[in-house]
Parts: C-alpha cells; structure tokens; sequence
C-alpha cells in the first residue's frame, strides 16, 4: 500500500484544485459561473425555492464568499430566465433543466471518484466537518477580535 501523505491544507486543497477542474467546463457547457452554480445548487436543493435573503447568507456563509457576489450571481440567472427573483429564488423550467444535466454529470464523474469502502468515506466526512467547524470557529474569533487568532 503507498504511503499517504497526512491530512493537511495542501491534500484537501489540491482534491478541491483537481474536483473543480472537473468541474469547470461542465459548468462553462450551460454558460454558468462558479457563483451562479453555487445558487442553483442551494435553491434545488431547498425544493426548487428558497427566500433570497437566507439564499444569500447560507452560500455566503458556507462558501465564504461576499454577499453582493452572490446577489450578482441571482441577478444574472434572473436575467438568463433561469431563476425568478422576486422575494424567493426559484428555479425556472430551463434552471431546474440546466441544474440537472449538469449535477447528473457531477454525479457520473463523482460516483467514480468516491468509490471507496462507506467507512473511510465516513471517517473522511468526520474530519473534514470537524476541520469546516474548527476554521469557521476562528474566523468567528478573528472577526470579533478585528485581528488574527493564533
């Protein structure tokens, strides 16, 4: 058996290197941004709506990424008949239809990837949760403290 090298910053960040180069030119096939792909995403899976306001701040919050970059994201699939945008975000007949070639081909890709024995897919989950709630805890700190936590 090869020798891993431990879990660390630079193995989960070249897996998310390598798992979005993967899925970079699914997302360019249906003319979507990483952003508006992270919309999409979290709008289907709250049942094809959800309050934009929550929409904004869940992806925000998760994906650490600024709100005005998201309601941007809202903005152009509005504009591309994708989603409506009136209070709720909802996808449309074309952005559910979009939504799921492109997630059916994220899953075709990931079904491979991730064809590892349920235990060590749970062990792997585990540490990686616990690592999001360790690093989201810190910036909380940080934030609060207006300067780096150690």
């Amino acid at each position: 058996m090869p020798d891993y090298p431990p879990l660390n910053t630079q193995v989960i960040g070249q897996a998310e290197s390598a798992l979005g180069a993967l899925l970079e030119p699914l997302l360019a096939s249906g003319n979507i941004t990483f952003h508006q792909w992270l919309v999409l995403t979290v709008t289907a899976g709250s049942g094809g709506s959800i309050d934009r306001g929550q929409l904004v701040a869940r992806i925000s919050g998760a994906r650490k990424v600024d709100a005005a970059a998201v309601e941007a994201a809202i903005g152009e699939l509005a504009a591309a008949g994708l989603v409506t945008a009136e209070g709720q975000v909802a996808l449309t007949d074309t952005g559910q239809g979009t939504y799921h070639r492109i997630r059916g081909a994220v899953e075709e890709i990931t079904a491979g990837l991730f064809d590892f024995p349920s235990e060590d897919l749970a062990v792997a989950g585990r540490v990686l949760i616990i690592v999001t709630a360790r690093a989201n805890a810190l910036l909380a700190r940080q934030r609060t403290a207006g300067a780096p936590a150690r």
